[in-house]
């Protein structure tokens, strides 16, 4: 699926080794493992705010007032 998405955006090898390259000279050896944590627990606060959504729309409704 990765390389389906990487062949439709024209990136090869290459590119994402480049693109890697300047994501470490911009941010550092220091602050990439803070940035992957937190990108980490925003992507876990995403699915769980997901889930928690697909719950509440399938759970019954109560239409009594």
């Amino acid at each position: 699926m990765i390389q389906t998405m990487l062949a439709i955006a024209g990136l090869g090898t290459p590119e994402l080794v480049i693109i890697v390259l300047v994501i470490f000279l911009l941010f550092g050896a220091t602050r990439l493992p803070q940035l992957a944590k937190a990108l980490g627990q925003s992507k876990k606060a995403f699915r769980d705010g997901i889930d928690e959504g697909e719950r509440e729309a399938a759970a019954p409704k109560n239409l009594e007032k």
